[in-house]
């Protein structure tokens, strides 16, 4: 049974009508903020719920800077001094949300085939196939809807975040009544579609750790620029050309105020456990710091941080203070707190990290219900459970097996306050069994579990159904800009 995604119009937080989050009223801020492959499917759960004026020049977006598909667009944006609709040419629809549509999309080739490099160019002296997403979103329908903020909330956070694991937007544009973002292209579809494929439709244990901690650390460096998600489930995550995921769609997600802190422990002398103590001579355990530190230290510095290396220090940004009463959500992944209007912060999306990984190991959300009225009384009150799956207890996937369960169980907790990852977030998440021998300084480097087929085989293998293969004269004719999407 399909479920769907929810949002009550009205935020308890405040006395206006709010469309998503607490924070919409208010002018939040990250201590990261002040520094400087797209492919989407019909979502088996949906949710209830000119250029424009953007500073490309302090958004360098340094991990995809050297490649293709960013320096077509500066080019673009060098050669015609403004982006529009017309230099790109929509090819097909991919998919839609509540707030939009995507289009798989290319730049017109004549606007900036001349003079582009030859070791950038095909062999018919034209630039070089790049496939873009664009997402279409139209603001008068979302006034009525009274849902515009969510779609400027998420136009919002595409043009801060910087990550390998998370979009990267490289223009957004005003067509008429319509706001127009061009992101990455992903060719390997979401999670759920992908798990779909697989036998018994379920991921293996391996594959499921390869995502989850993929995913782990896109909320690591969401929450450290002061952003909760809140709309985590394998819909919502993409697979890129090369095997990695990207989290998509931020339409209800929140931002609010994060500051890092510096927490030190301390061993006993039976080196049994570990204390906490402060680096600091304060009487609290933790310290904010500052967001960038210079690399010359003064010897002040240099001394104190020559006295703190005997201890065990980490750095914690994790907004724990956020609060938000918005209900908004997808039925079979809300918190507890969400449902009960308590109040919730970033532990939901520890809540949602727990359901994801149950999805993708056992094929199924762990409270679902009869229907979505069920589904949200489960969540509240019915006990986690596990189903058996045939694994030998000798096997090593038996012990990988009680691993994630133990820290799928610790994710759903239904006290966000006990639950795992709500005072220190992503670091003591990273320490449980299950990730350990994972290097994620290095995660990139790991071959993923499916790598789709590239755009040359794409090209070559059923094209037709996939990008329509246009002529010369239709790749030259001038460009008319339509009438209306079809965004309904």
């Amino acid at each position: 049974m399909a479920t769907t995604k929810i949002q009550d119009e009205s935020d308890k937080e405040s006395t206006t009508s709010s469309i998503t989050t607490m924070a919409e009223n208010s002018t939040p801020r990250s201590w990261m903020s002040s520094t400087t492959n797209l492919s989407f499917s019909s979502s088996r759960r949906t949710s209830i719920s000119t250029e424009t004026p953007y500073n490309f020049s302090n958004s360098h977006k340094p991990h995809k800077s050297n490649q293709i598909p960013w320096e077509l667009i500066k080019k673009l944006r060098v050669k015609t001094g403004q982006i529009k609709l017309e230099h790109f040419r929509l090819l097909r629809r991919v998919g839609s949300g509540d707030i939009g549509n995507v289009y798989v999309c290319e730049i017109r080739n004549p606007i900036i085939g001349n003079g582009w490099p030859e070791n950038y160019t095909m062999s018919r002296g034209l630039l070089p196939q790049c496939f873009y997403a664009m997402k279409v979103v139209d603001k008068e329908a979302l006034l009525i809807r009274k849902k515009l903020q969510r779609a400027e909330m998420e136009k919002e956070i595409l043009g801060i975040i910087d990550h390998p694991f998370l979009p990267t937007l490289y223009a957004q544009f005003e067509a008429s009544h319509y706001s127009c973002l061009v992101m990455e292209y992903c060719p390997g579809g979401d999670l759920h579609a992908a798990r779909q494929r697989q036998p018994g439709k379920r991921f293996s244990i391996s594959s499921a750790k390869f995502y989850g901690a993929e995913i782990l650390l896109a909320l690591e460096y969401l929450h450290m620029m002061g952003i909760v998600y809140r709309d985590l489930k394998p819909e919502n995550v993409l697979v890129r050309a090369d095997g990695h995921i990207m989290l998509s769609d931020f339409d209800l997600s929140f931002k609010c105020e994060v500051i890092p802190t510096l927490i030190k422990s301390k061993p006993k002398p039976n080196d049994q456990k570990n204390t906490t103590t402060c680096i600091s001579k304060h009487s609290y355990c933790s310290l904010p710091i500052q967001p960038v530190l210079s690399c010359f230290l003064s010897p002040k510095i240099d001394q104190k941080i020559v006295e703190i290396q005997d201890h065990n220090s980490e750095i914690v940004a994790e907004p724990i203070n956020a609060r938000s009463r918005s209900f908004v959500g997808t039925h079979e992944y809300l918190a507890p707190e969400v449902i009960s209007g308590q109040g919730h912060g970033s532990a939901v999306d520890w809540w949602t990290l727990g359901v994801f990984l149950y999805e993708l190991i056992f094929g199924t959300t762990p409270f679902k219900g009869e229907n979505n009225e069920k589904t949200l009384v489960n969540i509240l009150k019915k006990p986690l459970t596990f189903p058996r799956i045939g694994i030998s207890s000798t096997s090593k996937e038996y012990e990988e097996m009680v691993k994630v369960q133990d820290l799928i169980s610790r994710l759903l907790v239904k006290n966000p306050k006990k639950r795992i990852g709500s005072l220190k977030g992503s670091v003591e998440i990273k320490r449980h069994e299950f990730f350990k021998g994972v290097n994620w300084a290095l995660i990139r480097s790991i071959k993923p579990p499916e790598i789709p087929s590239d755009l040359v085989k794409l090209k070559t293998r059923n094209a037709a159904a996939v990008i329509p293969k246009l002529s010369k004269k239709q790749r030259e004719e001038p460009y008319q800009i339509p009438q209306y999407f079809d965004y309904f």
